[in-house]
Formats: C-alpha cells, sequence, structure tokens
C-alpha cells in the first residue's frame, strides 16, 4: 500500500459527503463540538485576521427557529446541531492580533503599523471587506466537516436557507454577514453518491 493510500487526512476528505438524514436525538459531546470548532478556528485567514463567528443552533427551541429559515428543512431539527458561519465585514477591527505579537516580540512595532494601515486601507473598500469575509469564512467552514468526519460524525452544508430572516430571527449584528448553514451529526442514512468531474477537465496546467 502506498503512502498515498495509506494517508489519514486524504481518507478523510474521500469520505466526507453531504448527509440529509440523521439520527434524531442524538447529542454530539460537548468535547467533541468544541474540537470541530477548534479545528474551524484554525483555518487560513487573509492578514490572520480570523474573519469568522459560529452561532451553534443546538436546543431544540433554536431548531424549531431555524427550520423555516432553512425552508423546512428536515435535517435542521434531525441532526445534533447546526453551525452558522458567519463572515466578519469589519475584520479590520481584528488587529489586536498584532498589538499580541508586539508584546510577544514576534514583531515589530513598525511592522505591526505597517500591516494595520495597509488592513485599514483595504477595508475602505465594501467590496473587499465582503469578498474577504466570505472566503475566509469558507476556510473555517471546509475545516469544520473535515474535522468532524475526522471525530466520526457527518455534515451537509445548506446555502439554501434566507440570510435576512437568520439575521432577523437570532439577532446577529450588522458586522456579521451569514455565508453557510452547516448541520452535525451522525448519519442515519448514508449520503447519496456524488461523482467528481476528472482531473482532466479541471485542471489547466500553466495557461488556457
Amino acid at each position: 500500500m502506498s503512502g498515498i493510500e495509506k494517508n489519514e487526512t486524504l481518507r478523510v476528505i474521500s469520505e466526507r459527503h453531504a448527509v440529509k438524514k440523521y439520527e434524531k436525538g442524538f447529542e454530539l459531546p460537548e468535547a467533541d463540538l468544541n474540537a470541530i470548532l477548534t479545528a474551524a478556528a484554525e483555518a487560513p485567514s487573509s492578514w490572520n485576521l480570523q474573519h469568522w463567528r459560529f452561532l451553534v443552533i443546538e436546543s431544540e427551541a433554536d431548531k424549531a427557529k431555524l427550520l423555516p429559515v432553512a425552508y423546512g428543512q428536515s435535517q435542521i431539527a434531525e441532526s445534533s446541531v447546526t453551525i452558522a458561519v458567519l463572515g466578519d465585514l469589519e475584520a479590520n477591527r481584528n488587529t489586536v492580533i498584532y498589538d499580541q505579537a508586539v508584546e510577544a516580540g514576534a514583531l515589530t512595532a513598525e511592522v505591526r503599523d505597517a500591516l494595520v494601515g495597509q488592513i485599514n486601507g483595504a477595508y475602505q473598500s465594501p467590496q473587499i471587506a465582503r469578498d474577504e469575509a466570505i472566503r475566509n469564512a469558507s476556510f473555517a467552514s471546509q475545516n469544520i466537516m473535515l474535522a468532524a468526519r475526522s471525530l466520526g460524525y457527518d455534515t451537509c452544508p445548506i446555502g439554501g436557507y434566507n440570510p435576512q430572516k437568520l439575521i432577523e430571527t437570532f439577532n446577529i449584528p450588522a458586522r456579521f454577514v451569514p455565508t453557510l448553514l452547516i448541520t452535525v451529526g451522525k448519519a442515519a442514512q448514508p449520503a447519496r453518491p456524488s461523482g467528481r468531474l476528472p482531473l482532466s477537465e479541471v485542471v489547466v496546467k500553466g495557461s488556457f
């Protein structure tokens, strides 16, 4: 068996599929949920601004509120947890991490000031702020799904929901933009098989 075939990370990636039916009533252990969220927070981000917030919806009351927001998709009610991944439109306010780096001796004050100036300049553009919020929250979303699968759980990313209703229902501040809902739990039915385009159709080497 080759190193590729034995690679645990590649195995987890290949096993991750969108599950629609969950074991209703299964409680996700808090330690496992925290491990999944920690993995999400360890995703890469532009300027290390960590453009994400995770709204965890797990009580029956909150699931009932989320269900119409997600157009009645049963997995919202049946899964253990739904994580709403939010992107930070004001991630330039997170530059305190650079102050911490200066205090730790990992960065000079001059470099910090240059970086903060660069960031605040970029964030004058609402389009850049939105693009970065969605792009970097997406990195965290993938980590959620892979971490869950590595722990033996299943997930499904949901783009079919009403973002404005989510904001209103769960009092999400204007600073954050909803990007994705991710259900997490134990599969009651395996995911439907899904094909993938061959590399020959999706990879371009050098130039088109």
